[in-house]
């Protein structure tokens, strides 16, 4: 049985995006059939709550190594490629959930 994945979103100010994203990540977790636990936080707070969940999902660009695996969703905030992200968060929260 694969267990809940914990899940961050994280945008520039831990509101708008990643609300945004944060709505259709639930989404496509009920889709993929994963059990999920949201978080959302600020980019500056990623390397610390990192410690805290199992994948971190971001709305704008993260470029610092990270200890978890770690997907930019700009996509499903912007509508560009969007089906494209929706099958890689999708992808990530099922391996995830299988480890």
């Amino acid at each position: 049985m694969s267990k809940e994945v914990k899940v961050l979103v994280a945008c520039g100010s831990g509101v708008a995006t990643s609300t945004i994203a944060q709505e259709e990540i639930k989404e496509i977790a009920k889709n993929a059939g994963v059990k999920i636990r949201l978080m959302k936080g600020t980019i500056s707070e990623v390397p610390t709550k990192q410690k805290d969940v199992d994948v971190v999902f971001t709305t704008a660009n993260y470029r610092n190594p990270l200890d978890k695996p770690h997907l930019s969703v700009f996509g499903l905030v912007s509508g560009i490629n969007k089906e494209g992200t929706r099958k890689k968060v999708a992808e990530l929260l099922q391996k995830v959930a299988e480890e």
